[in-house]
């Protein structure tokens, strides 16, 4: 039987991957969950996308899918003709709202840049590429000096890293997608631009306000996200380290340590972790990653991420489909490592005092099954909460879960490890053995005489507790 995949792989869609041919084959690939990048694209466009998803799972595959709101991105203005070329020690003026600029004088989307900005400020544009510094402020224009050259283009993004914006981390655009998104039932719904704890409750009290099970994942990409971070990982039901405005926003010598300062915290705290951004860059135009990206994509798995994103590979790449399978291998040769590497064992996961009693027996189940010899550990369950505490346990088995509410199966597809399959209540515990040898053996999980270990809640429907552990030898069954 082949090694299954532990950690989830992340795709974005696009131009690249809008068919339901594309997708099939990312699925079969190993992708795990797509990604509905709002910043591009209108409804039509991401309704399409939706649909071609929902076809190419089909009944049979879980896949979860995540909006990512765009947040308050400023972008240049447009620039005719483009590109221009800005030259080091060059001054230019930025002027809100300017329609149509050049490389001397051009504008921005953003109506209070001229505000909020001060003497001194770095200005970085196009991730990066370009810096600026403010000089001054005159009547509405900001003067700046160009410390970095280069070509300067419409609608690249602007990074203001010394300044405090008074832009709401939702937008009312933001607000129009969050509803498309609930109105469409996907799963997760990623914030940008977090910078506190209170954007993340705004936006689940929004979600609880219209009874949407959608579950919020908080993308860390600011100054003041890493200021507030242990607040709004608590208030997040997952975490996304957004390494591209990070980089932009911080050094780019402390991303690295950034990445695992936060992967530590989830863990902490139990919560799903998604490394992402540039992952295998490279294959957007070539078959094959360079060293260092698989260097990275593998340091990511060690850091014990649950998930590993693919943007512009996936998105608008050559290869979108051989960058899923590279990933795949990748992820798959760092889980066999971390099988039989020493420093590497998890950091217990602190829940709050409610979960305390599951938590403590989920740490033990993790050394139970290797003393049995466990094929793998089978759990139903109806919130999901037991698998994303399992997940977060790191233990060496995969973990086969199962729920009669299809969003919850589709949710648990973060997971790291998790196996999610959506099947009806079974009636009592002898009913979920039969189920669960079922299962393993269709999916060839296990074969007949493998052992199992069994986790779940008496009665079966209490979501509330997990009293039963049961060590169960893999029965043979007509299937």
């Amino acid at each position: 039987m082949e090694p299954v995949t532990k950690t989830k792989i992340i795709a974005t869609l696009g131009p690249a991957s809008n068919t339901v041919e594309t997708i099939e084959r990312l699925l079969a690939a190993g992708v795990d969950v797509v990604r509905l990048n709002f910043s591009h694209g209108d409804e039509q466009t991401h309704e399409a996308m939706l649909q071609a998803v929902r076809s190419a799972a089909g009944p049979k595959r879980t896949i979860a899918v995540m909006g990512d709101l765009c947040g308050p991105k400023i972008r240049t203005g447009r620039i005719e003709p483009e590109p221009q070329m800005l030259e080091p020690g060059q001054e230019v003026t930025i002027v809100p709202d300017l329609e149509i600029g050049s490389a001397a004088r051009f504008g921005t989307n953003y109506p209070h840049f001229a505000d909020e900005v001060k003497a001194g400020d770095r200005i970085f544009i196009d991730d990066g590429r370009l810096a600026l510094q403010v000089i001054a402020e005159i009547e509405g224009a900001v003067h700046c000096r160009v410390d970095v050259g280069g070509a300067l283009r419409s609608r690249k993004g602007i990074n203001l890293p010394d300044s405090r914006l008074s832009t709401p981390s939702i937008t009312d655009r933001d607000w129009a997608w969050v509803d498309w998104a609930v109105g469409h039932e996907l799963d997760y719904l990623a914030l940008s631009f977090v910078r506190s704890a209170d954007d993340v409750l705004t936006l689940k009290q929004h979600l609880a306000e219209r009874n949407a099970p959608l579950k919020v994942v908080s993308k860390i990409e600011t100054p003041q996200a890493i200021s507030d971070l242990e607040n709004i990982v608590k208030a997040s039901d997952a975490v996304l380290v957004a390494r591209g405005d990070l980089g932009v926003e911080m050094s780019l010598e402390e991303v690295p340590l950034l990445q695992k300062r936060i992967t530590h915290l989830c863990r902490r705290q139990g919560k799903p972790v998604i490394v992402a951004t540039q992952m295998l860059q490279s294959m957007i135009d070539v078959p094959e990653p360079t060293r260092a990206e698989v260097s990275d994509v593998s340091n990511a798995v060690i850091d014990l991420a649950d998930a590993v994103m693919l943007s512009g590979e996936t998105a608008v790449g050559r290869y979108p489909a051989q960058a899923v399978r590279m990933m795949d291998r990748i992820t798959r040769t760092a889980e066999q490592f971390l099988e039989h590497a020493e420093y590497a064992k998890p950091v217990h996961a602190f829940t709050d005092a409610p979960l305390a009693v599951r938590a403590a027996l989920i740490r033990a189940v993790g050394q139970v099954a290797e003393d049995a010899g466990a094929r793998c550990v089978a759990v139903w369950t109806t919130s999901g909460i037991t698998a994303q505490l399992l997940s977060k346990a790191r233990i060496d088995v995969p973990i086969l879960t199962i729920s009669d509410t299809p969003r919850i199966c589709r949710q648990m597809n973060l997971y790291y490890g998790v196996l999610p399959c959506h099947h009806p209540q079974p009636a009592d515990l002898p009913d979920l053995i039969r189920l669960v040898d079922q299962i393993l053996l269709e999916k060839e999980w296990a074969r007949a005489g493998d052992r199992v270990l069994l986790l779940a809640g008496a009665p079966l429907t209490d979501s509330t507790t997990v009293d039963t552990l049961t060590v169960h030898t893999v029965a043979a069954t007509e299937v």
